[in-house]
C-alpha cells in the first residue's frame, strides 16, 4: 500500500529513501510504502548498515505481504548494529536468553524451597520459632506474615528461615 506524499506545486514528496538519495521517487518505488517522509531515520540508519542497493535486492524478492516484516526486521537489525557493531542483534538475544537462564534457576530454586517448607509444615505439629539473621521471632510470626522469601545474590540460603 503506497502512503500518499503531500502536493507541491503538483509533485508528490519523495519518500525518505529517494530523499536521501537524492532521486525522484516515483509511482511504484519499492521504499515508499516503507520508509515515509515523516521518518528519514528509519532509511538513513539502514542504508548506512546495508545500503540502499542491497535493501533493494531483499525487498524486491520477497513478495509484498512480507515486506513489511522484513523491513521493521532490517531497521532493528540497523539499530543494532550501530550499538553493537560486533554482535548486533545476536548479542542482545544472547543477554536476554542468559537472563532468562538465570530467572529460571533462581524461580527453581524458590519452588524447591517453597516445597521443602510445604513438606516441613505436613510433618512438624509445632513449627519451629522464626529467625532473621539469628533474631528469634515467636512461633505463630511465619503464619501471620506472607511467605516472602530473599535470597542474597539471587541464590543461596534464605534469608528468613520458619
Amino acid at each position: 500500500m503506497r502512503q500518499k506524499g503531500h502536493r507541491r506545486g503538483g509533485a508528490v514528496s519523495p519518500c525518505a529513501a529517494c530523499k536521501l538519495l537524492r532521486r525522484k521517487c516515483v509511482k511504484d518505488c519499492v521504499f515508499a510504502p516503507y520508509f515515509p517522509a515523516k521518518e528519514p531515520y528509519k532509511f538513513a540508519i539502514v542504508h548506512k548498515i546495508f545500503g540502499a542497493s542491497n535493501v533493494n535486492k531483499m525487498l524486491q524478492v520477497l513478495p509484498e505481504n512480507h515486506r513489511s516484516d522484513a523491513v521493521n526486521s532490517i531497521v532493528y537489525e540497523a539499530i543494532a548494529r550501530v550499538q553493537d557493531p560486533v554482535y548486533g542483534c545476536v548479542g542482545t538475544i544472547s543477554s536476554l536468553h542468559r537472563q532468562l537462564e538465570a530467572l529460571q534457576t533462581q524461580l527453581a530454586f524458590a519452588q524447591a524451597e517453597l516445597a521443602h517448607i510445604r513438606t516441613l509444615s505436613r510433618t512438624d505439629t509445632k513449627p519451629p520459632p522464626c529467625t532473621a539473621n539469628a533474631i528469634a521471632f515467636p512461633a505463630n510470626f511465619c503464619s501471620d506474615v506472607d511467605m516472602a522469601f530473599a535470597y542474597e545474590d539471587g541464590a543461596g540460603e534464605p534469608l528468613w528461615s520458619c
